[in-house]
């Protein structure tokens, strides 16, 4: 496989980014459209280059950044816990017992 990349414009180099991915912050160096494919088959992909303040360069997808110091735009931020995403001492109980829920038998277990 021969490496393939372009760079692309993008109206946040040089400026300081956040991954949403990670939380980590930094100077958005480029965003390069890189083949990332190890077969013959291509597959192409926008990363964003972000030089953190130790010098290192860490790269994540383009949809994953966006400016530093901007409140966190997850559209999943403003939705209800899950079951899945609780401690079990955050799960819903009823008089001491575990209410029935996604992947619980009613009643099977005690807080």
């Amino acid at each position: 496989m021969s490496e393939h990349y372009s760079y692309v414009p993008h109206g946040l180099l040089r400026r300081r980014v956040r991954d949403l991915a990670s939380g980590v912050e930094g100077e958005l160096m480029a965003v390069i459209n890189e083949n990332v494919s190890d077969s013959t088959t291509e597959h192409w992909t926008e990363l964003a280059y972000i030089r953190v303040a130790s010098g290192r360069e860490i790269t994540t997808s383009v949809s994953n950044i966006q400016p530093a110091g901007q409140e966190l735009s997850d559209p999943l931020r403003d939705q209800p816990p899950t079951v899945v995403g609780r401690s079990r001492r955050e799960w819903p109980t009823e008089r001491g017992r575990l209410m029935p829920g996604p992947g619980r038998a009613s009643g099977a277990e005690t807080c």
